[in-house]
């Protein structure tokens, strides 16, 4: 099974190795057939507290790190 990679941009350094990052995506409504742009927020794994605010990274599926963080931050 292959690990999901998605593409955000950095909202939040605050939080000590931790970035919070954003992920944009557009879908197709059902009945009305416009493309809507829904938006989710993960937490990403940041060991060197490297990336700022308005960076774009993308973030790659792993194991659980804490109770909400289970992305690591694959490149910048």
């Amino acid at each position: 099974m292959s690990k999901k990679i998605l593409d955000g941009i950095v909202l939040s350094n605050k939080a000590d190795k931790t970035v919070t990052v954003l992920v944009e995506r557009k879908i197709l409504h059902k009945k009305y057939k416009k493309i809507i742009k829904r938006s989710k927020k993960y937490l990403a794994h940041d060991e060197n507290n490297s990336l700022n605010i308005g960076d774009k990274v993308k973030i790659i599926e792993s194991k659980p790190i804490s109770k909400l963080k289970k992305w690591h931050i694959l490149s910048k």
